[in-house]
């Protein structure tokens, strides 16, 4: 794909022309960091330098720190996509990755400077991203307005949760707990899109014209709606029975939508089994929650893991290998490097699930999960961010 040259920066080097580039570059080395990081706060290492509790840090920017980098960069790559409007680059994308960092440096370092700071560069960034994808969306018509509202309530999401951390609000999780249920439905609706369609079109190369996965029907919106229903009651009641129950169905409404998608097939294809592999961790995540709140056999910190570091972590992890290679003109097949980051992943999710279960001193296998873990998003920096910023060969990608 060429990045359109009328954008804000005509002339700008290739890794400032579509803020993808640098943004998945800076969501992966955070995502690594902050898990190395937070492990060794966990193990008494080191002290961080956060006015925040360790964990209340730890949460927080992987999910509105690390994700809000990724979901900046997947809307930097879509909407041109959606819109046909042209790719923002130059100065502009400079400038809003400076923010992000400025953001996740005041945050780690808000035992000195002021978590207001922080609190305001935060909102800054995730506002800046909105009123991006707002004009960009109505000035062309574009259907998708409702990722609009999603990015709006995961700003207003993130401030809650300053909020909460300065003492600003009676429950400490509720930010959280939003943030966290509008990334899951996100990806629930991206995915639903998305991976059938990949699907399909890879079956029909290979020659399939019968058994192609299910496109997104009436089956989708009532799964979508459960789903939401599901999450919108564990925020507001996160040890309500009637909660655990509406998020078993959403889990098992969403493992019979996964299967209509005939990922099966596509086994022999790893960057398009992945997509299938990583949307598994949200009803095996939405079903362990449900179940951890009525029997903790798993405690709740496991099934949150399972939509964390799984639904969102695996689910970012194959859809940056895949935007990345396609955006940079390069071909959609998952090499050796590829196929092991995905391996890396998902293996350091599964240990860090079933961590509790398992007969071995927990910190050492939460530290080997981490480590699993945040090595696949090492490894995307060594084998990705060269496609991000040098061309393919006789060609501006």
């Amino acid at each position: 794909m060429t990045e359109a040259a009328g954008g804000s920066g005509a002339g700008a080097p290739l890794w400032l022309q579509g803020g993808y580039r640098l943004l998945f570059a800076c969501g992966a080395l955070w995502a690594a960091l902050v898990v190395i990081l937070w492990v060794g706060a966990f193990g008494g290492r080191w002290t961080l330098p956060t006015a925040m509790a360790p964990l209340a840090w730890h949460q927080h920017e992987m999910l509105f720190g690390y994700l809000g980098a990724i979901i900046g960069g997947f809307v930097s790559a879509a909407i041109p996509n959606w819109t046909g409007r042209p790719t923002v680059t130059g100065w502009r994308i400079a400038a809003v990755v400076g923010l992000w960092l400025a953001a996740r440096l005041a945050i780690l370092f808000s035992a000195t400077v002021p978590p207001l700071i922080g609190a305001a560069l935060d909102s800054l960034y995730l506002l800046i991203l909105l009123a991006y994808a707002a004009r960009e969306i109505f000035a062309s018509g574009n259907r998708n307005k409702p990722i609009l509202i999603i990015l709006f309530l995961f700003a207003a999401a993130s401030a809650l949760d300053h909020a909460a951390m300065m003492g600003a609000l009676a429950d400490p999780m509720l930010g959280m707990h939003i943030g966290f249920a509008l990334v899951l439905l996100l990806i629930a609706l991206i995915g639903g899109r998305i991976i059938p369609a990949f699907t399909r079109n890879w079956l029909v190369r290979q020659g399939a014209n019968e058994g192609l996965p299910t496109m997104p029907n009436r089956f989708d919106m009532i799964a979508m709606g459960t789903t939401a229903l599901a999450l919108a009651a564990w925020v507001a009641g996160p040890a309500s029975p009637v909660a655990a129950g509406l998020l078993i169905v959403a889990g098992g409404l969403q493992a019979v939508r996964l299967t209509r998608w005939a990922g099966l097939k596509a086994l022999r294809d790893p960057i398009v089994f992945v997509l299938h592999l990583s949307y598994a961790w949200l009803p095996v995540g939405l079903i362990l929650l449900g179940s951890a709140m009525l029997y903790p056999l798993l405690p709740v910190s496991s099934a949150v893991h399972a939509l964390g570091a799984g639904a969102m972590g695996t689910m970012t992890l194959a859809v940056m290998t895949r935007a990345t290679r396609g955006h940079t003109g390069r071909p959609l097949v998952a090499d050796r490097a590829t196929v092991l980051i995905y391996s890396l992943v998902h293996s350091g999710t599964f240990l860090r699930v079933i961590a509790p279960l398992l007969p071995f001193e927990y910190l050492r296998v939460i530290a080997l999960a981490g480590a699993l873990w945040a090595t696949a998003f090492l490894l995307f920096l060594i084998a990705y961010v060269p496609m991000a910023v040098r061309p393919v060969s006789g060609h501006l990608a």
